[in-house]
């Protein structure tokens, strides 16, 4: 079995594969991970051959191989450390592309016919372009709605800080309901304008995939066309593997 770590700002999500099936998902707080907790959400780690990692967050990359290696008695493949997304990287700079974002590119490419739009709504919101001849283009970033409204509340005197979630009308009759709707309603209207301007460039068949923890949300006030895959990281991080390291042994 091969255990799929995807480590993030504000969760490290964990998933279990036996073959191509997702066994056990489950997720842990970055900021207050302990060893103990993996423990007992993983369970027995017997059977799992393999750890591949993904993180956008160094310090807690070199924690979970310190963990890991002596729970699965092997030391965990780092992916951009010697285990390479395998996908055409077009940015200017090709190693300011954080991981995740090729991991997500990579993975929707295969599972997705191309062009496609790769939208991950997490701590922040990514944008990731794949071209018809699956090569990864670049993107867009911009804050998460958890960001935003901790932003507010963080840096003005009177608003407060509230907690995301749907919002009970466009209109807001309260000023934690008109930050919400701004805050929702607002970057669920800034996605569907992106996707359009970027479907422009690609053209009117370019798919859209949406990934991440909030992109329920957005998908249920954008009106528009998408895709949701809320475990395509992790399956990413399982293809890259595949392609890869499986590919080298056989």
């Amino acid at each position: 079995m091969l255990l799929a770590i995807d480590i993030g700002n504000t969760n490290i999500s964990c998933g279990v594969f036996s073959g191509n099936k997702l066994k056990k998902q489950f997720d842990l707080p970055s900021k207050n991970y302990k060893k103990t907790l993996l423990v007992k959400k993983l369970g027995s780690p017997s059977g799992i051959s393999a750890v591949v990692i993904c993180s956008v967050v160094p310090r807690l990359t070199r924690i979970l191989e310190r963990d890991l290696k002596p729970l699965t008695g092997s030391k965990p493949y780092i992916i951009g450390r010697g285990l390479p997304v395998p996908i055409k990287n077009r940015y200017r700079f090709p190693d300011q592309v954080g991981q995740d974002r090729l991991v997500n590119a990579y993975a929707a490419s295969s599972i997705y016919s191309c062009p496609l739009i790769v939208i991950d709504s997490g701590t922040a919101i990514t944008f990731d372009v794949i071209s018809g001849k699956n090569e990864y283009l670049g993107g867009l970033i911009f804050p998460g709605m958890r960001i935003s409204l901790e932003a507010l509340g963080e840096k003005t005197a009177l608003l407060p800080l509230v907690k995301l979630r749907a919002p009970e009308a466009l209109i807001g009759r309260d000023t934690q309901n008109s930050i919400l709707s701004g805050i929702v309603f607002g970057t669920a209207a800034l996605t569907k304008e992106l996707a359009e301007k970027i479907k422009g460039v690609l053209g009117k068949d370019t798919r859209v995939i949406g990934t991440g923890g909030n992109i329920s949300l957005i998908n249920k006030y954008a009106g528009m066309r998408m895709e949701i895959n809320k475990d395509l990281t992790l399956l990413g991080i399982k293809l890259v593997y595949e392609g890869t390291v499986n590919k080298k042994k056989s």
